[in-house]
């Protein structure tokens, strides 16, 4: 899906109004285009036609995709959506040819933070050199299957 086309856009702004009330201006807000291919991808998840998740990635160098902005609807958190989601985005990043994934989460987010750590990320130094409000920088490599 295109993230710079509807309903993609939409599920990225929702991510970002997220976390700004959450934290204020986002650290680093990535271009939409950013989020396409051959590069990176942005993924939704849909519930009877209406889309309830997104999340992306997008390039950190020639071995290594950032996981961003992951989000799930308010009403249908707590449900195993996320996990999905993230399943699908690291099926993504592995055949866009990555074979490695990092990510960030704040402190704000331990439901995320718990995920990921449960889905196999480990912690790691904050990748993006004090820029960040980031209380988790995680990475996990990803083996082709």
């Amino acid at each position: 899906m295109s993230p710079t086309d509807e309903p993609a856009s939409s599920m990225i702004r929702l991510a970002e109004e997220h976390l700004a009330e959450l934290y204020g201006a986002p650290d680093s807000r990535p271009a939409r285009e950013a989020f396409s291919a051959p590069d990176g991808g942005y993924l939704l998840g849909w519930e009877r036609g209406v889309p309830v998740a997104g999340g992306g990635f997008t390039r950190h160098d020639s071995i290594t995709a950032e996981i961003r902005r992951m989000y799930v609807v308010p009403a249908k958190r707590n449900r195993g959506i996320g996990r999905l989601l993230l399943a699908a985005i690291e099926s993504e990043v592995r055949a866009a040819g990555y074979g490695r994934a990092i990510l960030d989460t704040g402190p704000k987010q331990p439901h995320a933070e718990a995920l990921y750590r449960s889905a196999g990320y480990t912690e790691i130094e904050n990748f993006r050199m004090g820029e960040s409000t980031a209380s988790f920088c995680g990475e996990k490599a990803l083996i082709k299957t």
